[in-house]
């Protein structure tokens, strides 16, 4: 203890330790105790069992560099005993198993987590949003989700994280917003967005925006703007926000005959908007409407009913009188003809 393991370079003075690119296969044993900024990248660990970084010979480490590892495990445990971390980053790993008890279930200091490349698999992102939503990083307030593929986020992702300021979700192919929440993150100062799918963004997460009260930078090019009826919201809060950075640059990507068009310069004009795009609300309405009608009909008719119910009841009268009388011919005809004698009578006679 104290030394230098030999495939790593120390700095004593600095108070940091580099493993880079040694084709390690494991975290070195005997790191020096005084070691606050340890760098173990570019080698092929594979694997990060429990208990990977002993806590009584690492009691001031504070930034962890894993990137680059070939990482495909980490399991529970094997940052818990870390109790002075504030900085992780797991980047470039091909991860397909990331325990949500990695930090363990005490909480942990970590304020700033890098996973820029590492979510490749969609069974680690879910294990990620387990990990987020179970309030184990309430510190967090840097979170680097760049360049993973990403086409939709878990709902709530990122709902246990009250002390976020910065988010970074470019360079993935992320198509729409609409069950992410950011509502809760009042600390957020910067959103990074760009270099997505994003067609449009929808009047929820337009109001979300202008509900972060620390948010002042948010990153929205090089999407795929689609300029039709529906991005009608979104010119419009761009004209009026001070929130997106370079927001003059944003462009139409769609209909062709909208293509490169600036975002801000859209008008009325420029959006056909004559036939509606939202045909569940249009059918909504044709609903409504048909009930109200048919409602106005029935109130009128009971109205007649009470207006002329003496008619109708001296109607209904008659009818019952003319029914009776017709019954009872029948049953007169019924009992002659179950009489012989009356039969016979009826036959000899005149009458």
């Amino acid at each position: 203890p104290g030394r230098c393991p030999v495939p790593c370079e120390c700095l004593e003075a600095a108070k940091t330790v580099k493993c880079v690119s040694r084709n390690l296969t494991a975290v070195p044993p005997d790191l020096p105790p005084y070691v606050r900024n340890l760098f173990i990248t570019g080698n092929r660990l594979a694997r990060l069992p429990a208990g990977a970084f002993p806590a009584q010979r690492l009691p001031d480490l504070s930034a962890l560099n894993l990137s680059g590892n070939h990482l495909r495990d980490v399991e529970a445990g094997a940052l818990e005993a870390l109790l002075a971390l504030r900085q992780l980053d797991l980047s470039g790993n091909p991860l397909v198993s990331l325990s949500p008890q990695v930090f363990g279930d005490g909480g942990s200091p970590l304020e700033e987590l890098a996973l820029r490349g590492a979510l490749r698999d969609h069974g680690v992102l879910l294990s990620l949003a387990t990990m987020l939503q179970s309030g184990v990083l309430r510190n967090l307030s840097r979170l680097d989700l760049a360049d993973n593929g990403l086409l939709m986020l878990p709902a709530g992702m990122f709902t246990a994280l009250p002390s976020l300021r910065q988010l970074d979700l470019s360079s993935n192919s992320l198509v729409g917003l609409r069950n992410v929440s950011f509502q809760g993150l009042g600390q957020l100062q910067s959103l990074n967005l760009s270099n997505n799918s994003l067609g449009v963004l929808r009047n929820g997460t337009l109001a979300q925006f202008r509900g972060l009260p620390a948010l002042r930078h948010i990153g929205l090019g090089r999407n795929t703007w689609v300029c039709d009826c529906a991005i009608e919201d979104l010119v419009t809060w761009l004209k009026e926000t001070d929130q997106v950075d370079n927001k003059e640059a944003l462009t139409c990507a769609y209909p062709d005959k909208m293509l490169g068009k600036a975002l801000l310069k859209i008008n009325g004009s420029d959006l056909n908007c004559s036939v509606p795009v939202d045909l569940p609300s249009q059918l909504q309405t044709s609903y409504v409407f048909l009930g109200i009608v048919l409602a106005l009909i029935g109130a009128i008719f009971l109205l007649v009913l009470y207006l002329n119910r003496k008619g109708i009841k001296k109607w209904m009268h008659n009818i019952r009188d003319a029914c009776r009388d017709h019954m009872e011919g029948y049953h007169y005809r019924y009992e002659i003809n179950a009489d012989p004698r009356l039969t016979n009578l009826s036959s000899n006679s005149d009458v």
